[in-house]
Formats: structure tokens, C-alpha cells, sequence
């Protein structure tokens, strides 16, 4: 049984293990893409806060703040008030895509849009598409289809990695957790292969079950069906639905209403003295999302009249619908953002760990048929 276990892994392995370091090395880039977009630019994703001064500006006055700094054309689609007293109002139009506009909360003063790199974009392109995006969004394309069989197989490669790995008795066991770094090269990376690939495993395995839902429609559907569900309308597992126009900035000519944000003071009130902490805010044109984790989203929404901001209903988060809440937990698995920081250095050493080990595995088998050959 090991000896075919072991002849599985090794000609899976040869023909995807280049494939596979590429999936990896390019994922392990993207763990911490926020953290070093922020790093990089203190100014648009932290504000200075006032002394003595912990109470932001209440919606009416950010937008009246607004309208004198951005242009005419654009139409307010939500806003964001961050749970940390340091953290911007991120402000998203209807008419400008995968960016937000970074506000001062105590001063409205405007500090820039927020900063997405060429090198994530294709690291991302690289990690999803192999640099082969679909024509539009849920379609298949080469690069989509070669990066989901692959992984689907990386599955088969590490479960037939441990049970080659499997100790057969505890001499054996203390061995195959350890690596040896005084009996040569070829030994050294021996046990690098054998023993960090059992320790990034349970990581790489979770990573690509879950990566699998970006992939193929059928297994989207059959993840979600153990969890007593189906996929909604959305095609991808982490896609979210269109956000609400709140109304333009300057409501000029015939047909357009101005949006009375006063509304969203008297709402803004009731959300702040029924919640004591939150992570975050979002306001679209007659709801509140009430973001209470920063890792695994539990958001509550309340909902309200627009006409004079009083609460009409309260939906907590324990009756969003099941298939809203696996499709943020595929995504917080998949990426490591369920634990914060911690998860994050572990995910990303097991998708280092993942790159290196379809190259130790050329090398152990280039060694192997060198001396076989001898």
C-alpha cells in the first residue's frame, strides 16, 4: 500500500511541481498585500487623532465636508467608519471601482485613494489564472482550469505524502519530526521535504479545498452541500453583492433627489449607544452593516428610515443566510484572515513551505535516478 501511495505522489508530483511552486510562492505574496499597502502609505490608511477628540464627525457634516473636495460627477455609494479611533471613513462611489476614498473622521478632510500595486495584481492574476484571466467574471479560461485541476490534485499529492510519511514506530516518529542539518545535503533535504511537508500539510490541505470554490462550479456546490446549502446567485465565493446609491454628491437636474444624510446622524446615534464596540460601520442608502470581528465577519445589519432615521429593523447576524456565511469563511480560510496576524505568518510559511517542496522533491528524485544510474 505505501508503494503505491508512494508511486501516486511521485508521478502526480513530477508533472505539476512547477505549477504547484507557482500557486504557492505567488499565494504566500498575497498574505500580507494589506498590511504592507498600508505600511506603505501611513497617511491614507491612519489618521491623527485629535486631543481630547474621539468623536468623529456624524454623516451630514463628512458629507458637506465632501462635496467641497471631490468632483461634481460622483455618486456616493457608501461610507465606512472604522472601529479603531486611528482609522479613516472609506468612501465608495457608485461610478469608480475597487477603490475607496480615504476621509479625516474628525476633520473631513480628504487624504486620498486607497493604493492597490501592479505586483499584487499579478501576483493575483499569477496565484487564480497563471496570467490567463477569464473574459469576463465566472468563465473559464486555460490558465483558470490548469490552476483548479492542479490544485484539486495537490489534494491527492498530500494526502499520499502522509501516508508515505506515516511512522511505523516512535524511533521512526522522532526522526520524521525533526531536520537534520549535520549528515550532508542530500539528508538535509530529506528531511526538509518529509518533515516540513507534514507540518505545512493540514495548512496546504485547507488552503486548497477551500481555493477549490474560486475553480469549478460543481465543487462549489458539492462544498456547500455538506454544509446544508447551495452557492447563491453569485459566482465567485467571495464576490459581494452591488452596493446601494446612496445619491450624488451634488443632486442636480431634473430627477434626482438629494439623500437627507441628517437621517443618517439620527441612525448613526442609535447604532453607537446599541453598540458598544464594533470593527466597523458601513453605511449604504437606508442600512447599517455592523462589522463586530475583524477576522471571521458577524455582522448585524439595521435597517432604517431613510425619511427620519429611526431603526425599522434589526437582522443580527445569526439569520444571514448560510451561503453568505461559508462564502466569507471559504474566503478567511483560504487566505489565513480568520485568526488575524498569527494565522497570517502561519499561512504564509506553509505556502513558502508549499513552493519549496515540489523543488526538494525534483531534487531528492534527480539524486535518486542519478545514483540508480550509476
Amino acid at each position: 500500500m505505501r508503494k503505491l501511495f508512494g508511486k501516486i505522489h511521485r508521478w502526480i508530483s513530477i508533472p505539476l511541481g512547477i505549477i504547484l511552486s507557482v500557486i504557492c510562492f505567488s499565494g504566500a505574496t498575497l498574505v500580507f498585500e494589506k498590511e504592507i499597502t498600508q505600511w506603505l502609505n501611513p497617511s491614507i490608511y491612519k489618521v491623527e487623532v485629535p486631543e481630547g477628540e474621539t468623536t468623529p464627525l456624524p454623516p451630514s457634516e463628512l458629507v458637506a465636508r465632501l462635496k467641497t473636495q471631490v468632483a461634481d460627477s460622483l455618486r456616493l455609494s457608501a461610507f465606512q467608519y472604522g472601529g479603531a479611533a486611528d482609522e479613516p471613513v472609506m468612501v465608495t462611489f457608485q461610478n469608480v471601482s475597487r477603490k475607496s476614498l480615504s476621509v479625516n473622521p474628525y476633520t473631513g478632510e480628504v487624504n486620498g485613494w486607497t493604493k492597490s500595486y501592479p505586483f499584487f495584481q499579478t501576483m493575483r492574476k499569477l496565484h487564480r489564472w497563471l496570467l490567463n484571466p477569464p473574459l469576463q467574471k465566472g468563465a473559464y479560461s486555460a490558465g483558470k482550469v490548469i490552476v483548479g485541476i492542479s490544485t484539486l490534485l495537490m489534494v491527492v499529492i498530500l494526502v499520499s505524502g502522509l501516508v508515505i510519511w506515516w511512522p511505523r514506530s516512535r524511533k521512526v516518529l522522532r526522526n520524521r519530526l525533526q531536520v537534520s542539518c549535520t549528515k550532508g545535503w542530500r539528508r538535509f533535504w530529506y528531511d526538509s521535504h518529509v518533515t516540513l511537508g507534514f507540518y505545512s500539510t493540514l495548512f496546504l490541505l485547507v488552503m486548497a479545498l477551500t481555493g477549490l470554490t474560486w475553480s469549478f462550479g460543481w465543487y462549489r456546490s458539492f462544498a456547500y452541500g455538506l454544509f446544508g446549502t447551495t452557492p447563491s446567485s453569485s459566482t465567485s465565493p467571495h464576490s459581494h453583492s452591488a452596493p446601494q446609491e446612496a445619491g450624488s454628491m451634488h443632486a442636480k437636474g431634473k430627477g434626482k433627489t438629494e439623500t437627507d444624510y441628517t437621517a443618517w446622524d439620527k441612525a448613526f446615534q442609535h447604532v453607537q449607544a446599541q453598540y458598544s464596540g464594533y470593527a466597523s460601520l458601513r453605511f449604504e442608502k437606508n442600512k447599517i452593516q455592523v462589522n463586530q470581528s475583524r477576522y471571521l465577519r458577524r455582522t448585524d445589519t439595521v435597517e432604517f428610515n431613510p425619511a427620519n432615521g429611526e431603526p425599522t429593523r434589526i437582522i443580527p447576524s445569526t439569520e444571514t443566510p448560510r451561503s453568505q456565511k461559508l462564502r466569507s469563511w471559504f474566503y478567511a480560510f483560504h487566505t489565513g484572515s480568520w485568526g488575524g496576524i498569527y494565522t497570517k505568518v502561519l499561512y504564509f510559511l506553509a505556502a513558502f513551505i508549499g513552493g519549496v517542496l515540489p523543488l526538494s522533491g525534483y531534487y531528492l528524485w534527480w539524486k535518486k535516478r542519478r545514483k540508480s544510474t550509476r
